[in-house]
């Protein structure tokens, strides 16, 4: 998957599964800045049914005031699934979404968190963006 790469190749990112399989976290210095699952369209859809019922989901840390914005503007985007929802966006990667649009959300909640580490870390990663 695309996505996937995307957010591995930002500098010093892993790829944990804390919550187990099924759910990917992505981390820049220990600090969550993604999540990648693979679940069911809807809750009354089966997993097992095959994997046309299934949906890749992408939450991404988000600005407040953009986090809206986006559910606005974007069906794909919703509050942050399992995440305090005024910080964290929810996207739905069913192809609705542009590419250039799902890049610059991945790459703005990276920055976030990066803007939160100490100055000689902030710098050290983004010079290598």
């Amino acid at each position: 998957m695309q996505a996937r790469q995307w957010l591995l190749d930002f500098p010093e990112t892993i790829e944990d599964f804390p919550f187990g399989p099924d759910v990917a976290v992505y981390k820049v210095k220990g600090k969550m800045f993604a999540t990648l699952a693979l679940g069911a369209v809807s809750q009354n859809t089966q997993a097992n049914e095959g994997d046309d019922k299934l949906e890749y989901r992408m939450n991404l840390k988000c600005d407040p005031q953009e986090a809206i914005m986006l559910r606005d503007v974007f069906s794909a985007v919703l509050p942050g699934y399992h995440m305090n929802k005024q910080h964290w966006n929810t996207v739905i990667l069913d192809g609705s979404l542009p590419e250039g649009e799902l890049q610059r959300m991945i790459l703005n909640s990276y920055k976030l968190v990066v803007y939160k580490l100490p100055k000689k870390e902030q710098v050290s990663l983004l010079l290598h963006l």
